[in-house]
């Protein structure tokens, strides 16, 4: 069985997403009308006054931006874990209406690999079992209840859409060290992504620890430089 590895992308998002912000916060005191807003705004760089909003924490000016990403190759143990996080939109594959017996891929977790090659041997062997099960079953009952033998390393694949204030407190938990590794990988992914897109609605997003103090308490993984080297920050 060929490794599968996360893939995000971003599919869509808000067309000039830092201007939309800009043009929220400066219509709030202004008393022009949205067409000399719109061209003040798009003809003067807006870095220093959306980093300026932020650092004050206007961030309801956050959810005019818009973002749609796609993930696949993340396993149905991600999916429990992502759906938590209610402000945000999901499509994901469903496993009631797509047949997975020839196409049975999942996710190994790294501390299997960790074990060597005999440990991924027994581990891919009692997923192969289990696709063998599931083809069985796929003869005899439906797909929604032939699924039930189907483990949460089973891949999938989903659209993702959060606007930018959200992405902010999905980045917040789930870069830190402490959340669980798949979804933390495809966290920063999706954060680089994002700056990419929108680098002056990005420029603070993270964990918190990047920022201010770690709020995990007696939790506290204790290696906040190892979160700026992922986030390419110097270190303090």
């Amino acid at each position: 069985m060929p490794q599968i590895e996360p893939v995000v992308k971003l599919i869509r998002y808000t067309p000039v997403p830092e201007e939309i912000v800009a043009m929220a916060g400066r219509l709030c005191y202004s008393p022009s009308d949205l067409d000399a807003l719109e061209e003040r705004v798009s003809r003067q760089d807006q870095s220093k006054y959306l980093q300026k909003v932020s650092s004050m924490g206007h961030h309801s000016l956050l959810e005019h931006a818009v973002f749609t990403f796609g993930l696949e190759g993340v396993s149905r143990a991600l999916l429990a874990q992502i759906t938590r996080h209610r402000v945000a939109s999901f499509s994901v594959q469903s496993q009631r209406y797509v047949g997975m017996e020839e196409d049975f891929d999942y996710v190994v977790p790294p501390s299997i690999r960790e074990l060597g090659e005999d440990a991924v041997a027994a581990y891919c062997a009692q997923m192969e079992q289990i696709g063998a099960w599931y083809a069985q079953w796929m003869e005899r009952v439906p797909k929604e209840d032939a699924r039930f033998l189907l483990p949460n390393a089973a891949s999938t694949r989903m659209l993702v859409t959060m606007n930018a204030r959200e992405l902010l407190h999905f980045f917040s938990l789930r870069c830190c060290n402490r959340a669980q590794w798949e979804i933390r990988e495809v966290a920063w992914r999706m954060l680089d992504l994002a700056k990419e897109a929108a680098p002056d609605l990005f420029h603070r997003a993270g964990p918190a620890c990047l920022f201010g103090s770690c709020p995990e308490g007696k939790r506290t993984c204790g290696h906040p430089e190892t979160a700026r080297q992922r986030a390419g920050l110097p270190e303090k």
